[in-house]
């Protein structure tokens, strides 16, 4: 999805495309004409806020529009449903669409239940009072570790967030193709150019690359600056506590220049699914994203999918950080039936809803320990251990800050970069600005 040229056109995405009987042009005439967008109720939630009412029922707001997730999610709510006689209601809205309205969604009449992910963006909403404590939830959970429980704790110590799965970023490849060529996984950043200037004579796109959707992209910032600022910088970056124009961002940024002819070219206009299929069509030789990129390939190639965490750049910092975002469930403030969403909640954190995970999704990993992960794949197990080899791990970039500068600062500015990455000065001074106004508010 391209970013919103005017306040119209944004506001019109935040209507779901499930509305029925508005079509995109009313709306976008209605909202340039008034804005009365914002008093009818279409956004107060992803789905219809009505379904799902009664004593025997549960609504979830989900973000699982994907393939792969949404057949996950149905499975889970089926078994559950068998197992409570309770009824779902699941309200599927496009990924991207879901994350720009969550802000109205939740200050509006959202699912009993709804999608989200650990780190800040949770603790953001905790904080507000827009999320449901789910701390007496927890206390009848088992298979978490110490981790995954403070991912899913508030600032004032509650539990507001159930795990599901998790997975790592990292370089992903066809052993195939690189067994045909000879590659070699590079252990530093020099390695890693000449790998590519070899791709690009080989014919291939060394570096499958797609941004239409706003949030790829920050995936490279984040791994650039973990490996040249180091973990702790970085969180504090996010947080608001360092300098966008600081000579550390400015290096990350200079960097990434220097790599950008690696990438493959038009990347605003694409999307991650359109680039993990070139690189499961041997036209990419490598593809720097999560996990859940073994969902773009069939099953009789998982076993030909294999990666490498991203080199080192600076050898005092290493390259034991990545990213390895927690995916998992939230509760509404004030959810139609408490106790139904909380049956629902433990039932995602146990044993059984893991085992559906584990057998259909080969791109993601459980997050209860209790789950039979005998049926991983081979790029399964090696992810897992990646993850717990980690020396720091991150989120996510818009998981580990606000989501108003996330949205609207950080993925125009990326954009903007990427199609012209030579006034380094002019974008971190014009996100500094954007962030201090938005930090302070």
């Amino acid at each position: 999805m391209s970013r919103p040229r005017t306040q119209a056109e944004y506001l019109a995405r935040l209507v779901p495309p499930s509305v029925a009987g508005i079509n995109r042009r009313t709306l976008l005439t209605a909202a340039a004409g008034t804005g009365a967008l914002l008093g009818t109720g279409l956004l107060a939630g992803c789905g219809d806020s009505d379904s799902g009412s009664g004593g025997k029922t549960v609504s979830v707001g989900s973000n699982a529009s994907d393939p792969t997730p949404k057949d996950v999610l149905a499975k889970l709510t089926g078994a559950f449903k068998t197992s409570s006689g309770l009824e779902v209601a699941i309200n599927t809205v496009d990924h991207n669409t879901f994350q720009e309205n969550i802000n109205n969604y939740l200050q509006g009449k959202p699912d009993d239940v709804f999608t989200w992910f650990a780190g800040y963006r949770m603790r953001f909403f905790a904080e507000r009072g827009l999320a449901g404590d789910v701390s007496d939830v927890w206390g009848k959970l088992t298979g978490f570790s110490d981790a995954f429980k403070k991912a899913s704790t508030g600032d004032d110590g509650k539990q507001y967030f159930v795990p599901f799965s998790y997975y790592p970023w990292a370089v992903f490849y066809r052993k195939s193709v690189w067994q045909q060529h000879g590659y070699q996984v590079p252990t530093t950043l020099d390695q890693f150019n000449t790998l590519g200037a070899q791709m690009k004579k080989d014919g291939l796109n060394p570096i499958a690359f797609a941004d239409k959707d706003g949030w790829p992209a920050m995936g490279t910032f984040d791994i650039l600056n973990l490996r040249i600022n180091g973990y702790q910088f970085h969180v504090d970056l996010m947080a608001g506590k360092e300098a966008w124009t600081s000579d550390k961002v400015k290096k990350v940024f200079d960097t990434w220049a220097g790599l950008l002819p690696l990438h493959q070219p038009d990347s605003l206009g694409r999307t991650w699914q359109e680039a993990a299929q070139s690189l499961q069509q041997k036209k990419s030789g490598m593809y720097l994203l999560g996990l859940f990129v073994a969902q773009q390939f069939n099953a009789d190639e998982q076993d030909d999918i294999d990666f490498f965490t991203f080199p080192e750049i600076d050898p005092s910092i290493g390259a034991k950080a990545l990213d390895a975002p927690i995916d998992g469930y939230m509760m509404a403030r004030k959810p139609k039936s408490e106790d139904n969403a909380k049956k629902l909640l433990e039932y995602i954190g146990g044993v059984d809803a893991g085992n559906i995970a584990v057998k259909t999704d080969p791109g993601t990993l459980v997050a209860n320990t209790g789950a039979d992960t005998s049926g991983y794949s081979a790029l399964q197990k090696k992810a897992a251990e990646l993850v717990g080899s980690a020396t720091e791990i991150a989120q996510f970039l818009d998981r580990d800050t606000r989501p108003d500068f996330a949205s609207t600062v950080i993925i125009p500015a990326l954009q903007q970069f990427i199609k012209d990455p030579k006034d380094i000065d002019g974008l971190t001074n014009s996100i500094e600005n954007q962030k201090k106004s938005i930090f302070t508010s």
